[in-house]
């Protein structure tokens, strides 16, 4: 059976929008088809609770810490398995993103994981570097690409196929798939 993630980053206290992906997230997917994982790349973790709280949205969660989160604990890197894919996360400020991926792939290639999900560059992206998968989501909150506020899910099948899907927020939250 597949496995879908919901992953944002970035939010940076834009709660209204994050509660439009949640509500997003809950009431479109049908029973068969649920999101299994959130996972949150920091810069907003804070808005989380009251977000999921107001969309009523629950979910298994995976959650790192950003260069905004003042003082919350969370853990600056998490690695995890979904179906046949090993999940490198990180909110990609101590990984030199602005020079390259060299640190954020041997971080990924020391853990064995195949698919690395960062943020902090409020962009969405999506390449494969030495067969591992790198994505972000782009930014719940402060959009820093003409496309806007993004997010994405991803879905893992048993087949050990990813498939990366990128949404977007208009200025009314009106949710809807984008090509990156």
């Amino acid at each position: 059976m597949s496995k879908k993630l919901l992953v944002f980053s970035d939010t940076h206290g834009s709660v209204t929008a994050l509660k439009a992906v949640f509500n997003w997230a809950k009431d479109f997917t049908p029973p068969n088809d649920t999101i299994c994982t959130a996972v949150c790349l920091g810069d907003g973790i804070s808005d989380i609770g009251t977000a999921a709280n107001a969309a009523g949205f629950y979910s298994d969660w995976r959650i790192v810490g950003g260069n905004n989160d003042y003082g919350i604990t969370a853990p600056e890197t998490l690695v995890f398995d979904i179906n046949e894919h090993r999940f490198f996360i990180c909110h990609g400020h101590r990984h030199g993103l602005y020079n390259g991926f060299n640190t954020l792939l041997g971080a990924a290639k020391h853990s064995q994981a195949d698919t690395v999900l960062f943020g902090h560059i409020h962009t969405p992206f999506f390449k494969v570097i030495d067969g591992i998968s790198i994505i972000c989501p782009g930014s719940v909150g402060r959009s820093r690409s003409r496309i806007g506020e993004t997010f994405a899910v991803i879905e893992c099948t048993e087949n050990e196929s990813l498939n990366v899907d990128f949404y977007k927020l208009d200025y009314k939250n009106t949710i809807k798939k984008i090509k990156i």
